[in-house]
């Protein structure tokens, strides 16, 4: 049987012939429920996880540039893939902002290690938050899902002791449909704990 990743210099690379759990029951269980409760007519309408992107907003690291190397090199771990500074496109001087400055990191996430972090996410991250009781069913009214995280400390790959700044991130899902009911149907199967509506 493949072996799941190996771990290279703080960045995971999946093992040729591995399928991460979840992939397999997208494809085992998943889109024969989603086709049935929509009454989909074939496989090719079932909406699907495209991506998943995570971003951190470091605003204070203007006066910082330390902060967004910490950043990046957190993300990496968190994900398995190396996170890329983001640039602020013009200048701001209420918040001493000079175009081309970089003000964030971010990861955008496909295939294998898409469902690997979101595997990761369900199954260990979320569950570490204080008093969890569910995350809120709000979607962007395009079939896409963002999720606000307030702590980086909640993934087991961040040492509590080493970090220097508590940071949040926003963890984005992009589905393939642009119906809201369908997208938030298809996180949910994947095991997303949604607060039950009153």
């Amino acid at each position: 049987m493949a072996k799941k990743a190996e771990n290279n210099g703080g960045q995971q690379k999946v093992v040729a012939g591995y399928v991460p759990t979840l992939q397999k029951k997208y494809k085992e269980e998943i889109v024969a429920k989603l086709m049935k409760d929509f009454g989909f007519a074939t496989v090719m309408q079932v909406p699907k996880l495209e991506k998943i992107t995570i971003n951190q907003g470091l605003g204070i690291a203007t006066g910082d540039k330390k902060l967004i190397e910490v950043a990046q090199a957190e993300l990496t771990a968190i994900t398995g893939q190396k996170a890329v500074a983001t640039y602020s496109r013009k200048d701001i001087s209420n918040f001493k902002l000079r175009k081309g400055m970089p003000i964030g990191v971010k990861v955008t996430l496909r295939g294998a290690k898409m469902y690997e972090f979101l595997e990761r996410l369900i199954a260990v991250s979320l569950p570490r938050i204080r008093d969890f009781n569910g995350i809120n069913e709000k979607m962007d009214g395009k079939g896409n899902y963002t999720l606000g995280i307030k702590e980086q400390i909640i993934f087991p790959e961040i040492d509590i002791d080493k970090i220097s700044k508590v940071l949040g991130m926003e963890i984005t899902f992009v589905t393939s449909t642009t119906n809201d009911e369908e997208a938030h149907a298809l996180l949910k199967e994947f095991g997303l704990p949604f607060k039950n509506k009153k």
